[in-house]
């Protein structure tokens, strides 16, 4: 024990010992931990408080004195923006997914909502299928195909037709072959080679140059003999040559019976003599011509077959285009002599150059054979000039003398030039006809004609026994005026009672007249075919189209409906057609041209009925533009019972009641601009499609997105940049009505169906909206243009116009060739020269509608019209129509056409009855 007890005695003293250190150990770290953080805290605090409160370091400092450091406020104040926008993007995000939930809903709603919307046009497009199958059905038994009639060709050995009693009883009716002309055939035409006969070596040679270049110019004419209606055969005029004279009539029977289709009695020949001087000879005078037809200048009336064979005015402008520049003014109407009268009657002079008075009327009737009355007429005609009670010139002697072509023929005196400067300072020209009533026509009196029409003389023929050129289709009383011989006493009296108005209405008539059918080899010759065709009553071929050239085109985006272009407001417009965009269906009075003559449109004597050449030549009576006939694509429609639109519709041959109209839009190098046109026309009722003139070199942007507005727009490339591509007449319009509209034009919706609207009661009219008129400048002594607001006006622009197709053919293809190149030459005026044409034609003013001061887009680019010579240009395009035409055609109008109801509140219900004032 004692052991184990000294063991642990001695052993448990370093164990105390280690305790010991331990212990105190643990008390000296308890107190750094412990105290020594409180000794310093205190005694950092006893600093502070020794140093005073404005030099603490490390004490805490009262209200926010922190932040009063100048980097310190910088990042409090960005703290407390931060803050700020936490709170307002938290409060968005709110925002947003509640309006995400309600959009959501609408999209289920909209989603079943085109379900539905499919569902119905599915129905919809049933319901149009059988429709459109119904209609054709309809249409299909109110209107039974026809089968073209057979066409009889016959052999060149063909017998013809039986032999009429004599060469005299000769009419269409016993001498021409129907068959070989049915009303389908396009009435072809065979002319025959002048080198192919022997007489053809002694034609004038520049009568024979200028019938080959206007038979190369004509549509009829056909090099396939068998399938011929009309054969041509060129035998006069025959050149003056001593050294080759010309073949006798027997000679001449022989060759005309061996043309090789001439079939032993030459039936469906016509034989032409063109003159081109007043001493032309009867070339087939005592010349068998069978059943050919003669056309020619000169008959005798054992000669002349009455409606079969055909007086024809001289060939003056063989080569030579007539210069329009170089024929006076129409007006002032009276000019300074009353009527002249230049020519000499070689064999007879009898008693009216003697001093004893002429004989009475009552003894010269009493002689065997009838009296000649032209020494009365010239006793008559000196005592007018010696009563000086008006200006006039007649002389019966020439200076040099004349040999005169046919007996009792009055020849003419010196040369052309000399004649048409007498002409020119005469209001009327005398024709006097031969005294020998054996002679029906003569070159003499047709050159006389033609000389008066040409300077705007108006003729005064003498003599009723007289044919005139193409006297059985041209009203001659509408431009001349025909006195027998026993009046000649009661000339005077007669000439001095006609009216202003009444001349100003003849010389007009001449002058187309003159134009038309008698001043260059073509419009001859077109007219010696028409009035063959006419008289068979063969339709006229239809006009050409230009054709369209389609730039392709992207159309991607769906185009808006603009509530301010669309909107109607209180005005309601009647019923709108709600059918899609259809085909003009082609015309259906081709064949019944002869009872189309029941109206005229125009307060202007009307031209010769049916007499055309191969297009609707004769702008004056509307009726004719029939013969535009099955290529035009016209879409009429009844347009009313007021105004001339029914009439004028009916003239040209419309008979359905559905219409709409087709928006020509001419642009260059403006995309943005004519995207935005084009959208704005989305949605606008009877439209039928867009035509956009393309008129840049440059085609579209490839990236170019065109809008869709549920209608074709046809994009048409042009051969060159001209404003008169505007009127082309394409055949991507398939309606009569057309409306002109600029690119950058704001109109309306309901001011477009307005002016579609008023335009069906005046459809042979301009109707637009911008309206402009022309000034006489006394001090210039010139036309002017005014764009001023007044209280009248004279033209329409077609930047925003409405205007029949029909003038589209005439701008194009009839209006002098002058005025469209002056267009080109400016780049301008081609809207006044559209108004030009259709005042000239129609006598009447344009309409205007609407109270619209400016129709301009306010943000588009600089338009041409903004240009300082713009004004300067228009003042000489005016005054260079004014040549062109001979007059101003342009008349002043005070008229504007606005709705009965326009600005009237009345009840929706009671606006069903639309009328105009």
């Amino acid at each position: 024990m004692q052991r184990n007890g000294s063991v642990t005695g001695n052993g448990g003293q370093p164990w105390v010992l280690r305790r010991v250190r331990l212990t105190w150990l643990s008390f000296m770290l308890f107190f750094i931990l412990v105290f020594f953080p409180l000794i310093a805290h205190y005694y950092l605090t006893t600093i502070d408080e020794a140093g005073g409160p404005d030099k603490r370091i490390f004490g805490p400092r009262p209200g926010g004195e922190l932040c009063e450091a100048k980097h310190v406020q910088d990042l409090c104040r960005i703290r407390e923006s931060v803050s700020e926008e936490l709170l307002q993007l938290e409060a968005k995000r709110q925002e947003l997914n509640g309006e995400i939930a309600r959009l959501n809903l609408r999209i289920e709603a909209c989603k079943r909502s085109i379900d539905s919307a499919k569902q119905d046009l599915l129905q919809l497009k049933n319901v149009i299928s059988q429709t459109e199958h119904s209609y054709k059905e309809l249409m299909a038994q109110n209107q039974p195909k026809l089968s073209l009639p057979v066409r009889l060709l016959p052999d060149k050995d063909d017998p013809g037709l039986p032999p009429p009693k004599s060469a005299q009883a000769c009419r269409l009716r016993s001498c021409f072959d129907y068959a070989r002309c049915p009303l389908t055939s396009g009435f072809p035409v065979y002319v025959y080679d002048t080198s192919s006969y022997p007489w053809g070596e002694h034609l004038d040679p520049l009568v024979k140059q200028a019938f080959a270049a206007s038979v190369k110019s004509n549509v009829y004419v056909t090099d396939n003999p068998s399938i011929a209606c009309l054969y041509v055969v060129l035998v006069g005029e025959i050149q003056d040559s001593p050294s080759i004279p010309p073949p006798s009539p027997s000679d001449l029977e022989k060759q005309l019976k061996a043309l090789p289709y001439w079939r032993s009695d030459g039936h469906n020949h016509l034989l032409v003599h063109l003159s081109r001087k007043s001493l032309t000879q009867n070339f087939l005078y005592n010349v068998s011509t069978g059943r050919a037809a003669v056309a020619q200048s000169t008959f005798l009336e054992q000669q002349y077959r009455e409606g079969f064979d055909l007086v024809v005015s001289p060939l003056v402008h063989a080569l030579s285009e007539p210069n329009f520049l170089e024929v006076p003014p129409q007006v002032p109407v009276k000019r300074k002599y009353l009527f002249t009268f230049q020519g000499e009657k070689v064999e007879s002079l009898q008693s009216s150059l003697l001093e004893a008075p002429p004989q009475s009327f009552e003894e010269e009737m009493e002689r065997d054979p009838p009296a000649d009355y032209d020494d009365r007429i010239i006793g008559t005609l000196k005592a007018v000039q010696d009563s000086h009670l008006d200006q006039v010139l007649v002389e019966f002697t020439c200076k040099n003398r004349p040999r005169p072509s046919l007996p009792t023929e009055w020849a003419l005196c010196g040369e052309r030039e000399e004649r048409l400067e007498v002409l020119k300072v005469s209001t009327f020209a005398l024709v006097i006809s031969p005294g020998d009533g054996q002679i029906v026509a003569s070159a003499g009196c047709s050159m006389r004609l033609f000389e008066a029409l040409e300077v705007g003389a108006i003729p005064v023929v003498l003599g009723d026994h007289s044919k005139l050129p193409y006297h059985h289709l041209i009203r001659w009383s509408e431009a001349a005026i025909m006195v027998p011989k026993p009046r000649i006493t009661e000339l005077h009296f007669l000439l001095r009672s006609l009216s202003d108005n009444d001349l100003l209405a003849m010389r007009r008539q001449g002058r187309f007249l003159w134009e038309t059918y008698f001043s260059t080899s073509e419009s001859i010759f077109s007219t010696i075919l028409a009035s063959v065709r006419t008289s068979i009553q063969v339709p006229a071929a239809p006009i050409k189209e230009e054709p369209a050239q389609e730039i392709p085109h992207k159309a991607g985006k769906m185009a808006g409906t603009d509530a301010n272009m669309a909107d109607n407001g209180d005005l309601d417009l009647g019923p709108v057609e709600t059918e899609p965009p259809y085909a003009s269906p082609r015309f259906l009075r081709n064949f019944t041209y002869t009872a189309s003559d029941v109206y005229r449109t125009w307060n202007r004597p009307p031209g010769p009925f049916h007499l055309f050449p191969h297009t609707p030549l004769d702008p004056v009576l509307p009726s004719e533009a029939k013969f535009l006939g099955s290529g035009t694509g016209f879409r009429p429609i009844n347009g009313g019972s007021g105004g001339s639109g029914k009439e004028f519709q009916a003239a040209l041959g419309g008979n359905f009641p559905r219409e709409q109209f087709t928006v020509v839009m001419l642009t260059y190098e403006r995309e943005e601009v004519l995207m935005n046109s084009l959208e704005r026309l989305n949605g606008l009722p009877y439209l039928n499609k867009v035509v956009v003139v393309w008129n840049s070199p440059k085609p579209p942007s490839d990236d170019l997105i065109w809008p869709d507005i549920g209608l074709p727009i046809v994009v048409v490339r042009t051969e060159k940049n001209s404003l008169n591509n505007r009127f082309l007449p394409w055949d991507a319009i398939e309606t009569e009505a057309i409306l002109s509209i600029d690119d950058d034009a704001h109109l309306r919706h309901d001011e477009i169906m307005f002016g579609f609207r008023v335009w069906r009661e005046a459809r042979d009219r301009i109707v637009g909206f911008p309206g402009r008129f022309h000034a006489w400048d006394v001090h210039h002594q010139s036309w002017l243009y005014n764009s001023n607001y007044s209280c009248e006006l004279s033209m329409v622009l077609t930047g925003a116009a409405f205007f029949h197709k029909y003038y589209a053919y005439l701008y194009s293809y009839v209006m002098p060739q002058a005025i469209r190149d002056m267009v080109d030459e400016y780049i301008n005026c081609e809207d006044i020269a559209m108004n030009f044409l259709v005042s000239h034609i129609t006598r009447k003013p344009p309409i205007k509608v609407t109270s619209r001061w400016t129709f301009r887009c306010p943000g588009c680019p600089q338009a041409l019209s903004h240009d300082d010579s713009h004004f300067h240009e228009r003042h000489k395009c005016i005054n260079f129509f004014v040549k062109v035409y001979g007059y101003m055609p342009l008349l002043y109008t005070q008229f504007r056409v606005d709705s009965v109801l326009f600005k009237t509140r009345l009840p929706h219900d009671k606006t069903k009855c639309f009328k105009f004032i």
